[in-house]
């Protein structure tokens, strides 16, 4: 191991080789293995050592059921490598797949513009360089010009890729939608090299769709959270939608039911979840 090379996870598992050179390989079965995860690859020691350096992984997915003993498994990670897809189980699965992202995106540098769009409003921000760390629960950004925020993971709504000029190159481009420190909906716009970028997305991805849901509000339960989303005040609902109180309180706990909006003070002071500011934006892109 070089001096650069820093050990992140060292654990029992298993590990099966789906597909070989584009083939599934119906008959695979699972091999008892160590997992070795470094910053820069993955190893698996079983009866002989297999060697995949993070640079050749292409993506991180959730199933690949070649056969049925792939099937039976609660819980793997699959691995696209090339043509080639290897699936590893390992005790904590979730903390596999985090450390995982840390192998890769941790003090990667991308480029980043923070706000590209606060409370609906775009914003003049500039792309920056910023480097990432990630955790748990987010994905931490320090900027040149020495801000620093946070993306949660569990805080995600709105979640799009686009292609744009940046620095001077057509880019790949994520754009992102979760709430800053005050609780203000803004959209945070991400780029940078293709690797750091693929699984930057599959990351925030992963939070967006905890978040999804499809729910069938009326058109004035959907002018009280694009109300809510546009930043007025919780207690100026009644007059800014034109409703009573009492109807209003009743529209609040049916959206606190859905979880599209969360108690913040009693008095039903309400803030929008992401599932909120989701629904929001969808009904804002309706009009």
């Amino acid at each position: 191991m070089s001096n650069s090379e820093k050990k992140i996870e060292d654990t029992q598992g298993k590990f099966m080789r789906a597909v070989k050179a584009g083939q599934d390989l119906t008959d695979a079965s699972w091999q008892q293995c160590r997992v070795v995860l470094t910053n820069e690859r993955l190893v698996l020691v079983g009866d002989g050592k297999i060697t995949v350096p993070l640079s050749d992984i292409d993506e991180m997915g959730e199933r690949y059921d070649v056969n049925q003993a792939a099937t039976s498994e609660s819980k793997y990670s699959t691995l696209y490598v090339g043509e080639d897809v290897i699936l590893v189980s390992v005790g904590d699965h979730e903390t596999f797949r985090t450390n995982f992202y840390r192998a890769i995106l941790d003090n990667a540098v991308i480029y980043v513009q923070h706000p590209a769009v606060k409370g609906g409003v775009v914003q003049n921000a500039e792309w920056q360089r910023g480097r990432l760390k990630v955790t748990e629960d987010a994905v931490r950004m320090v900027l040149e010009d020495g801000q620093k925020f946070v993306i949660d993971r569990d805080d995600i709504g709105e979640f799009d890729t686009d292609e744009k000029a940046v620095a001077g190159e057509e880019r790949a481009v994520i754009e992102v939608e979760h709430t800053d420190d005050d609780g203000t909906s803004v959209e945070t716009h991400l780029s940078g090299r293709d690797h750091h970028i693929s699984v930057l997305k599959q990351l925030l991805e992963e939070g967006a769709e905890r978040n999804r849901a499809d729910l069938d509000l009326d058109p004035v339960e959907r002018r009280v959270v694009m109300a809510l989303y546009s930043g007025v005040s919780p207690f100026g609902i009644s007059e800014f939608v034109g409703i009573d109180v009492e109807k209003v309180e009743e529209i609040y706990d049916r959206l606190i039911e859905l979880d599209v909006v969360e108690v913040v003070r009693e008095r039903k002071e309400v803030g929008l979840t992401a599932q909120g500011r989701k629904v929001a934006g969808e009904a804002m892109g309706e009009r």
